[in-house]
């Protein structure tokens, strides 16, 4: 998927596990399919996973969360990765790489979901509980950016997405809707704690209801506006007026985070066009949701 990507295979696990944690180093591997791009994914036996950031750019993140997700789990009702251990960069592999438990769960898909309703009150529950953490000496989320600051990037997205054929909206529609989005009010408030990342591969559903909330690479304080973006790249109308009324969401913060949700789509497409398919679909189903709710 990228340029710069590590060659991450089975064999490449192994080696790292028997050099640095050989008590696991008999357990069988398997690869975990995703439509993730920051890592790769190994369960180990029953119990345990392997995550492995695929690039340099990518590589700070995974630290991130070993850091943070210990001090966030114990104020979140839902069960979030719990770190086993840390490997160590060496000459097989150069970045940090994680051992961490095996969480069971499917991840959120609305065709396959009876009650996305219930779904949408679960994932806000969620925020506000993670909005409630004291933030003192957090770090700061990476997603955090003014809209205006995204500009630049969105207008070359939209030019390379004119002529897409698998782009069922007019491009100028969406510069439209990203021009109503640009008249926001920017956010002033005092941090919260946000995932920054709310995708509906990042969420893990079981029996109907929020299971899981994965990959944290983008936590920290900042804007609630980014974990707003779900009511657009999770939900139909229904259920985004239940996690909007569920999270109390004023005006300005559901404008700005109209914005991020279709900032965020419009980078994936053009990027993945050919390379993550269902990420891509991932995308212009949230794009489907944001130029449809008016």
């Amino acid at each position: 998927m990228h340029d710069d990507e590590v060659d991450i295979d089975e064999e490449l696990v192994r080696a790292l596990l028997a050099s640095q944690f050989p008590q696991w180093r008999g357990l069988p591997i398997t690869p975990v399919p995703s439509v993730g791009t920051v890592n790769a994914i190994y369960r180990l036996g029953d119990d345990l996973c392997v995550r492995l950031p695929r690039t340099a750019r990518f590589a700070p993140d995974l630290p991130r969360e070993l850091a943070w997700l210990p001090r966030l789990a114990p104020y979140l009702g839902v069960e979030i990765p719990e770190p086993v251990a840390a490997g160590t960069p060496n000459g097989e592999y150069p970045f940090t790489w994680a051992v961490l438990r095996w969480i069971d769960g499917a991840t959120f898909d609305r065709d396959d979901t009876d009650d996305e309703v219930q779904v949408a009150r679960d994932l806000a529950s969620f925020v506000r509980e993670l909005r409630d953490v004291d933030t003192s000496g957090a770090v700061s989320s990476t997603r955090d950016r003014p809209l205006r600051a995204r500009d630049h990037e969105i207008q070359a997205a939209l030019d390379a997405m004119r002529g897409f054929a698998e782009i069922d909206v007019s491009v100028d529609a969406l510069a439209v809707a990203w021009e109503r989005a640009l008249t926001a009010p920017e956010w002033n408030a005092e941090a919260v704690w946000t995932h920054g990342d709310l995708l509906p591969s990042n969420v893990l559903v079981a029996g109907g209801r929020l299971a899981a909330v994965i990959d944290w690479g983008c936590v920290g304080a900042g804007d609630p506006a980014v974990d707003v973006v779900p009511a657009w790249s999770f939900f139909g109308a229904e259920a985004r007026a239940v996690y909007q009324s569920a999270l109390s969401v004023d005006d300005a913060t559901w404008e700005r985070a109209r914005g991020i949700a279709l900032h965020q789509a419009l980078m994936i497409i053009p990027y993945y066009r050919f390379t993550n398919p269902g990420f891509v679909a991932m995308a212009l189903q949230t794009i489907e949701q944001v130029t449809g709710d008016r």
